[in-house]
């Protein structure tokens, strides 16, 4: 397309000053109104809604989510001030807690009617090393490049990068195993790009059928294309290493809490604002299948990520070990939700 710059460049010489200025100025419409654009699909549409208008709310153990919202009031954000200073300390059951929820909040419908997407993630347990051996020889990386602590494995690597933290079984020099943890430090700033969406693209995979466990035993069968499959994201992810004293803690997410496992999600904080409640309507990942019985209870927006883009698309967070990692891969449901917000403080 010819630039604005081009067209006005094409006048007489004795205008080319007051061209370039005029050119300058259209040029800098052009930026903000394609930044407004690109803006616009991520911003969410707030509808005001009734508590009837939730699936299945009232039947959530809403008192179960109490510990992470007085942990959250401790530092409140600004809509949350006031709300959180009358926050009671717990309450005595499930009818209680969805009362007194009932009367400090509003639910707003998220996002139109048609229904978005929920997608899983976890945090992987991994064997690695302070040094590199015949074993152990996948580094990853610390903020400035240099290696922090070599995998024994390049698709647990790669499902790292993903992921975005983990726990390692750290081998010592003196034979000692612990568990720490490795935590986000930063990014490349390059776009990230799903290794199994390409492997579907290239047709090694199936559509619906590319997961963690199918990337793996595609890798087993094409060692040879390890770089290729590693070249196609470009984004690289940093660690720091952390210690673990509690391994019923989580990791912690955007807004420096613990992730608690189904209770948290990340989100598009242009659309939903961490620290929201909201009430999630879905369906829980079935084994071969899309989905099976209804998946509805409160969450808290307490993580975000570079695929998590939109006002009704959201990860759910499982935990750790061996059956989050399973729910993690095979969560691909449809979404819809609604947002909790305090009554007296302005919609975003």
């Amino acid at each position: 397309m010819l630039r604005p710059e081009n067209i006005v460049h094409q006048t007489m010489n004795t205008k080319i000053a007051a061209a370039a200025s005029i050119s300058r100025m259209i040029s800098h419409i052009l930026a903000l109104w394609l930044a407004l654009v690109a803006s616009a699909g991520a911003q969410a549409r707030w509808q005001s809604a009734q508590w009837a208008d939730l699936p299945g709310w009232g039947e959530d153990a809403a008192e179960q989510l109490w510990p992470q919202l007085r942990q959250q009031c401790t530092r409140p954000r600004p809509p949350w001030q006031a709300w959180c200073r009358e926050l009671p300390p717990a309450p005595v059951d499930r009818l209680q807690a969805h009362a007194w929820l009932m009367a400090t909040l509003r639910p707003f419908r998220v996002g139109s009617e048609a229904p978005g997407l929920l997608t899983g993630y976890f945090e992987p347990e991994l064997a690695a090393s302070r040094q590199p051996s015949e074993r152990f020889q996948v580094p990853l990386l610390r903020p400035d490049g240099r290696p922090l602590l070599y995998l024994d494995d390049a698709v647990d690597a790669m499902l790292l990068q993903v992921q975005g933290s983990g726990r390692v079984r750290l081998v010592e020099a003196d034979g000692r195993e612990q568990l720490r943890r490795v935590a986000w430090a930063g990014d490349n700033r390059q776009p990230f790009r799903s290794m199994a969406r390409w492997l579907v693209e290239q047709g090694a995979l199936r559509e619906g059928q590319a997961s963690w466990s199918a990337v793996r035993a595609w890798l087993v069968h094409h060692p040879e294309r390890l770089a290729e499959l590693r070249a196609a994201n470009p984004r690289v992810v940093y660690f720091r290493e952390e210690p673990l004293p509690d391994p019923d803690t989580g990791p912690r997410g955007a807004m420096g809490w613990p992730l608690t496992p189904e209770r948290s999600v990340a989100v598009d904080p242009r659309a939903v604002p961490h620290g929201t409640l909201l009430w999630l309507d879905s369906t829980r990942p079935a084994p071969g299948g899309k989905g099976g019985e209804p998946l509805r209870r409160l969450v808290l927006a307490q993580d975000s990520g570079s695929a998590i883009v939109g006002p009704v698309r959201a990860d759910f967070f499982w935990g750790w070990g061996e059956e989050a990692f399973a729910q993690a891969g095979r969560t691909q449901q449809p979404l819809r939700w609604w947002a909790l917000w305090p009554k007296e403080a302005p919609t975003p």
